[in-house]
């Protein structure tokens, strides 16, 4: 990302398979030059956070694409356009064959199901086993890179026992495969993860928006955050029930996000207003307790937020999180390539503004057909509807991936 800000913040909700669009934003971003000196993840995201980060530019998109070439290996056709009227059937098997076997390179079915097992240790008490994913991250990821402090990383997770939200950051934190696996340990599916003689879960159970941990997080003066969601929070008034788990699981995953945004604005401008005050204050008050406390709220931080949800449609209603086939995923990607194309069609965004610190925040094009654009001037108003990527550029994403698959040597 442009180096005219101090920090550059790419961060990645939680969401399953529908992770493949945070590779495609990232690869989109790296195209355009923007890399992120900061990244932040729950769960899928911190699945792909940890590759980014643990890898050095030149092979970070090689080796996105070779992780989501792995988990969609039981699938692995890509198919072509005159079999789309096929798609919500194929893609149902597609998730019923992840329901009952698993996903390769990430977790397999655990036999015999904690359902017939009446006490286990608690690595053993859910309905699959996560070892493929450490396997697969130890030949994905340079951990020492990871933590070499060439990028910071934050990975969030909850404790089991507290319920408090916890984030493991190589600032403070030698980051390793248990920790990334920590932040996706979705229950009941998968079991919790011992880190440090205490057990964690998926960090989405608490929040699945990390911004609040970037917010929290001093001195960060001009910072631009990228935030990818991958559950949108506007949508359509379901007319079946089908629509209305999706509906649910949507709302229930985008975690606040509209809430968080608007007091993350609201605390900017509050700040802004503090330190006009402060300058304007008399002498003789400056050391008044009370002013001294409330001096202690105030920062010149000048940050730009700007949001990329993916709003692809699915054909799997509510198990869209668990639709790992080929094909699938790369529309995802392609969708998240395509949608950094058109957020770069006006740049506002990405510069620092000249402005009063504050938070600007700009919910940009998602890459699809269901939701708008935000206006350039950062004020959330939409104006206008995209529309889907093109075939001719899903088949030339589809090419770039059959033919770095193709050069892989196993």
């Amino acid at each position: 990302m442009k180096r005219n800000f101090d920090h550059e913040i790419l961060l990645l909700q939680g969401g399953g398979a529908l992770g493949s669009y945070h590779a495609g934003v990232y690869e989109g971003l790296a195209e355009a030059g923007m890399m992120p000196t900061w990244v932040v993840g729950i769960s899928i995201g911190a699945i792909n956070a940890a590759i980014i980060a643990g890898n050095p530019p030149e092979r970070r998109v090689e080796r996105l694409r070779e992780f989501w070439y792995r988990v969609s290996a039981y699938a692995p056709l890509t198919l072509p356009s005159e079999l789309d009227p096929l798609r919500p059937i194929l893609d149902r098997v597609s998730v019923l064959s992840v329901m009952l076997c698993g996903v390769p390179g990430f977790f397999s079915t655990r036999v015999p199901s904690p359902l017939v097992v009446p006490a286990a240790s608690p690595d053993l008490v859910s309905f699959y086993d996560t070892s493929p994913l450490e396997s697969t991250l130890e030949e994905l990821v340079d951990f020492d890179l990871l933590n070499s402090g060439k990028m910071r990383l934050s990975l969030g997770a909850v404790n089991v026992r507290t319920g408090e939200s916890k984030y493991f950051d190589t600032q403070n934190t030698r980051i390793t495969p248990k920790h990334v696996m920590a932040s996706g340990a979705l229950p009941p599916a998968f079991s919790a993860v011992e880190i440090d003689g205490e057990d964690y879960w998926d960090g989405g159970l608490v929040s699945n928006t990390p911004i609040t941990y970037v917010w929290d997080q001093k001195p960060l003066t001009t910072a631009l955050l990228v935030q990818v969601n991958l559950f949108p929070s506007k949508g359509e008034k379901p007319t079946d029930m089908v629509q209305v788990l999706e509906r649910m699981k949507d709302i229930q995953y985008s975690s606040k996000q509209r809430f968080t945004t608007e007091r993350l604005r609201e605390i900017g401008e509050l700040r802004a207003s503090i330190g006009r005050l402060l300058a304007r204050m008399p002498a003789h008050l400056r050391d008044d307790p009370d002013v001294m406390r409330i001096a202690k709220q105030y920062d010149d931080r000048e940050w730009t937020i700007a949001f990329l949800t993916d709003t692809h449609q699915s054909n799997v209603g509510q198990w869209k999180d668990a639709e790992f086939s080929r094909t699938t995923v790369d529309e995802r990607w392609a969708v998240g390539v395509e949608a950094i194309h058109r957020s770069l069609a006006n740049r506002e965004w990405t510069t620092p503004s000249a402005e009063i610190p504050g938070v600007r925040v700009y919910n940009l094009p998602s890459g699809t057909r269901r939701e708008g654009a935000t206006s350039a001037n950062g004020n959330g108003n939409e104006v206008g509807k995209p529309k889907p990527p093109s075939r001719s550029f899903q088949r030339s994403h589809r090419r770039r991936a059959s033919r770095a698959a193709s050069s892989r040597v196993h």
